[in-house]
């Protein structure tokens, strides 16, 4: 995966003490029965010919199946991943009912090197979190942009 890049919008509402973020838990078999690690701000893969902004509304659509809410976005930069990936990130103000969720599918391998092809939701279940609750729960790199958010409304 070294080289790749993703691009995603992370989705807070509240202020202050109130703070909330909406991350995605990962879909699929692996993720199941996993949380700490397992949530993610919604966002995915772009090639040369997009701009990540772009991609980062497209994958909110996608993975949550709601249109990224009016606003201005805030740019929390980017963060590298264990994996080599090169994450950007945005956030915006705005609210969504976790109930509503309806994620796109992808096509994996399961189990993994099986030559079996399942379909799995991108994101199974989403959540609001409060800053503190998402640090332990979002895959590592991703904090940053926690804690990015946290620091521009000057919490």
């Amino acid at each position: 995966m070294a080289g790749k890049q993703s691009a995603g919008l992370l989705l807070y509402r509240g202020r202050g003490d109130d703070v909330e973020v909406l991350l995605g838990h990962m879909g699929g078999p692996f993720w199941a029965k996993k949380d700490a690690g397992a949530w993610s701000v919604p966002k995915g893969e772009y090639g040369v010919d997009e701009e990540p902004r772009a991609a980062a509304a497209r994958e909110f659509a996608e993975e949550l199946g709601s249109p990224p809410p009016p606003g201005p976005w805030l740019d929390l930069g980017e963060v590298r991943q264990r994996s080599g990936k090169t994450v950007v990130v945005w956030a915006v103000e705005g609210d969504l009912d976790v109930a509503s969720v309806r994620s796109n599918l992808v096509e994996i391998e399961w189990p993994p090197r099986s030559g079996r092809r399942i379909e799995v939701p991108e994101i199974d279940r989403a959540a609001w979190f409060r800053p503190a609750d998402a640090r332990e729960r979002i895959v590592a790199a991703q904090a940053a942009f926690v804690d990015r958010l946290v620091a521009a409304l000057g919490e």
